[in-house]
Formats: C-alpha cells, structure tokens, sequence
C-alpha cells in the first residue's frame, strides 16, 4: 500500500494534509479513498487514490463515489433547515400538522426538533419487519407512524441511526411534495453542480466504490457496537440496527436494491469534493457561485446544542445540535466552537466550521470498526489546522 499514488489538487500550504492522506495508504488503513476541503467556498484541497473495490481491480478515479451512511444525515438536516429559513417548516410545532398519521401510539404533541435532535424515542421500530421493508419509503413510514416511543419523548436522547432519515425525511416530503431524494437532486445537487444522491440509479453503479465490513474485532478503549447488539438482541440498540434484519448483512450495502432506495439516514451516495463544497457554501456565508445554501443565522440556529450526554441507543456520550452532530471530547470537528456536521458508519465525515470558513469531506470504501469519529478522519483534520494555523 505504501506506492499508493494521491492523484488530485492540493495548494502548497496544504502539503501537510496530503501527506495524512498518503501515511493513511502507508500504514494499510485505506483501500480507497477521498478527501477535499474549501476555505471560503474555494477548494484547497481534492485528493483521492486507491482502489474502489477490495480486489484492487478498479482504480479509484475523479468521479468515483461512495456510499457514506450517516454522513447523509447532515445533508437531509441541510433540507430541514433551508425549509425553515423559507418559513415552511417550524421546529417547534408538532410533527402531525405536516403528518397527520404520525399523532398515532401518544405522538400527537411531538414537536418536529426531536426528531432532528434524536429525542423522539423512535429510534427504532419494535414489530418485526420484513427484509424488503427496508426499501420501502411506505412500509417504513407507516411503521414508524403506529409506533410506540421507546422512551419518553424529550427526556433523553439515543441515536435514530436509520429511522432519522424516514422521519425528517417524510416530514420534508409532506411539505415539499419531493421525496427527500429528489428535493437533494433538485434544489441542491443541480444548482451546486454537487455529485451527490439519495436514490442512485443503476447507471452509475460503475462508478459506486464497494464498501468492505468493518473488522469482526475489539478495539482496546472503544466500545464495540457489534458487542452490544449480539449483548441483549431485544435493547433498543439492537433493534436500531437490526430491524429489518438485513441492514447489518454483509452485502447489504453495495446491492442495487440498497443503492437505489431511498434511505436519508444512512444510503447517500458522492464524492468528498461535492461534500465539502456543500459544507464549505454554508462556512462561508451560505452562498456560492450565486447558490443560496443556508444563511449564517440559520446554520447558528442548526449547530445550537439540543442535548449532550449519554446516548441511548450508542451508549457513548454524544452531542447533538438540529440534525448535526456537534464537536465534543471523543468526537472533534477541529478546534473552533461552532463546527457542524456528521459521520458516518466506517469513517466517512463531512462539516463546516463557520469560524475557520471550512467545509470539509472525506468518504472511503474499507470502513472502520469506530462508533464516532474514525481515527483516519481525525488525523485528516489534525492536518488541516495545522496548515491554516
């Protein structure tokens, strides 16, 4: 791995931050990978190299795209947000004025803010599920509307890690009239020539890196969420993440049927570049190139702490702002106040820091065994302060 090339565009007084990259190849942590950054909406930083499949048959190229799991829930946060900038959507009324079914099991005064902060107690769905459910925006959305909360709403916090994206994403669906893949496509993605989807057609899957499982292993310090789901298969956790059964199968991920549906918490395929773009437009004011993104005071009212503790469903602590994860001891976003964005499973990470005017993205296909931030990420970071200083 140590004869990786890093193809791409790197200013000068970025060496540093490329030079991350590639120890990242040196070392056998990555099989491909890509990472950018902007600093006021202008990139500094596009870097990519590797392999996009496991056999290292195909190169990973300028166009290649990953699948990047939760990271996608910052970009549905992104569509929450500019629909209440717009006046459309309120945060504070209840889901049912958008909703009307969603008032069903005692959900009638849940406000629309628990459930972009992870307060709603629906991270899961407690009937059994079928497997094809997980591809069916319907299926999904009716379950989820008779279900129960597993806790009670707005007294505690645990991550929605899949049920985020159908929640946000129907409420977002009932205004618009879009499902959340077409609003991304349509009001983001075309407008900023982003290379970014939820729903991806069969004709880019020759282009789509394959996603390798984590290790089946213990790291020493960090908690295991294998562990805990295999621990007691009835907790939340473990029905956040296995029902339907097939979202932790091997295979799952890199399958057309997972592909191509519309998953907003965990199944957004792109690039870095169009990533850190996206995050960069919003760090440096909120427009770029004549695109209106989400105005500064609107992304403040986005990254404003919601809750910050022990997590529910992962069990670590976590930090939550509307939709964003927020920078906090085990997880940081580089050294300012402020930074916004989201993870995703296996590594990937994408956020603005409006003080240092950073939009930031980075995807791979060997994915990591970390609950929050990716070792690999946070060198990436590490090596980005360090060059702006």
């Amino acid at each position: 791995m140590s004869s990786i090339e890093i193809h791409g565009h790197c200013e000068r007084r970025f060496g540093k931050a490329k030079d991350a990259l590639a120890a990242a190849f040196a070392r056998g942590e990555e099989d491909g990978a890509a990472f950018a950054v902007t600093i006021d909406g202008e990139p500094v930083v596009d870097l990519w190299g590797g392999w996009a499949d496991d056999e290292g048959k195909r190169a990973w190229q300028q166009d290649t795209i990953a699948n990047v799991y939760s990271t996608t829930k910052g970009v549905v946060a992104i569509c929450a947000h500019r629909l209440v900038e717009e006046g459309r959507l309120d945060v504070d009324v209840p889901v049912a004025r958008y909703w009307p079914e969603f008032a069903q099991a005692g959900k009638d005064k849940i406000p629309v803010r628990w459930l972009l902060d992870h307060r709603a107690g629906l991270a899961a769905v407690s009937s059994p599920l079928a497997p094809d459910d997980l591809y069916d925006w319907s299926a999904m959305t009716a379950a989820l509307a008779a279900q129960e909360p597993l806790w009670e709403p707005g007294s505690r916090h645990g991550y929605h890690a899949i049920t985020y994206g159908w929640l946000v994403g129907e409420v977002i669906r009932r205004i618009t009239g879009k499902s959340v893949g077409a609003y991304v496509r349509e009001e983001l993605a075309a407008p900023l020539g982003l290379d970014f989807q939820i729903g991806l057609p069969a004709s880019e899957d020759a282009r789509c890196a394959d996603l390798t499982p984590p290790p089946m292993v213990q790291v020493p310090g960090e908690p295991s969420l294998l562990e805990l789901v295999m621990k007691d298969p009835t907790s939340v956790t473990a029905l956040a993440f296995t029902n339907p059964p097939n979202l932790m199968m091997p295979g799952t991920v890199n399958s057309r049927a997972w592909r191509g549906a519309e998953i907003p918490g965990a199944n957004g395929h792109g690039t870095a570049r169009s990533l850190a773009r996206l995050y960069g437009a919003i760090a440096s004011g909120g427009d770029l190139d004549g695109v209106h993104v989400l105005s500064p005071q609107a992304a403040s009212r986005a990254a404003a702490e919601q809750c910050y503790g022990p997590d529910l469903v992962l069990q670590v602590p976590t930090r939550f702002g509307l939709g964003f994860m927020l920078s906090h001891p085990a997880a940081m976003l580089g050294p300012n106040q402020g930074a916004f964005g989201h993870p995703g499973a296996g590594g990937s990470l994408a956020f603005a820091d409006p003080k240092a005017r950073v939009g930031f993205g980075y995807v791979m296909n060997r994915m990591g065994p970390y609950i929050l931030l990716d070792p690999r990420a946070k060198a990436l970071i590490e090596a980005v302060y360090d060059c702006i200083g």
